[in-house]
């Protein structure tokens, strides 16, 4: 049940991340217009996407939270790595747009001078998008959960798309709008990079993908029950932030079933102290002794 509970608590971080792109995406799509800054104008627009891409990571978290039933007998912890998926397109998308934008600048630039006012504007929503990043991360990192950290990394991308807005902004007023589209092109590069990073994670995960390291650890545990003579056979993968582990190990073949049992039980203990979120499967074999060699 703790599981679903951080799962629940994972939906304030998509929650905060909507109602505070609502309010960034209407403060800056009117100032933007009023102002005559068609930077801030696009940087509103680049947040109403973001919204869609906050709703998904909610509409992921809720749907994992449905227990299991009789067609998804391991639950729907599942969605919470696609909604990581979907969010990872949107922000790529994003970026695409940013760099498109940026490049269609270089080649024709506009000269515009926006109001001052537009510049206070997006360093504030910079500071602002960065609060909610600390936030999301933190709470991802508490909760372990892929979702509220691809929303946490979109957060990041849109505090420095706000970043650039501002630098842009503050170099058409000083007469240097080449500054602007530079700024966007290093931007846009941050955000593509960081929606591949969060796609290459999910895909790594939905395909059964598991680390290397998490195997090295928790054989060395499981090497050290009492009673445990090899590890066979280790498998693993994550299910949504629930960890898989399923092994075979070999033991003394003159153990009963019993002794056998009490075997597999210490592995699970020694693994759920250091994994709390994992199932478990131990397969018990007998130990086959090597044959003495023959001398003739």
């Amino acid at each position: 049940m703790e599981l679903y509970t951080q799962l629940r608590e994972g939906e304030k971080g998509a929650i905060i991340s909507i109602v505070t792109y609502l309010l960034l995406a209407a403060t800056k799509l009117t100032i933007g217009i009023i102002g005559t800054s068609e930077a801030l104008k696009a940087d509103g627009l680049n947040n109403t996407t973001d919204i869609a891409a906050s709703i998904a990571v909610l509409v992921g978290l809720r749907i994992s939270q449905k227990p299991p039933d009789h067609n998804h007998h391991y639950g729907h912890l599942r969605a919470e790595t696609i909604a990581s998926l979907v969010a990872s397109f949107i922000m790529a998308a994003v970026g695409l747009q940013v760099l498109v934008h940026a490049g269609g600048n270089l080649l024709h630039p506009v000269h515009q001078t926006p109001s001052l006012l537009t510049a206070g504007v997006a360093s504030g929503s910079a500071i602002i998008m960065y609060v909610v990043y600390r936030y999301n991360l933190k709470l991802a990192n508490r909760i372990n959960s892929s979702a509220v950290r691809a929303a946490a990394y979109d957060n990041r991308s849109d505090a420095l798309v706000s970043v650039g807005t501002t630098v842009g902004i503050l170099a058409a007023i000083f007469g240097y709008p080449i500054i602007d589209s530079i700024t966007a092109l290093l931007v846009a590069f941050l955000i593509i990079k960081t929606a591949y990073d969060i796609f290459n994670e999910a895909v790594h995960t939905l395909t059964d993908g598991f680390n290397e390291e998490e195997v090295e650890t928790l054989s060395l545990l499981v090497r050290k029950v009492q009673g445990v003579i090899n590890i066979e056979d280790f498998k693993g993968r994550m299910h949504g932030n629930l960890m898989f582990v399923d092994l075979t190990v070999t033991v003394d073949p003159t153990l009963n079933v019993v002794e056998s049992h009490r075997i597999t039980e210490q592995i699970e203990n020694k693994i759920h102290k250091v994994k709390p979120f994992c199932m478990v499967l131990v397969h018990i074999e007998p130990a086959i002794p090597e044959p003495e060699n023959s001398t003739v």
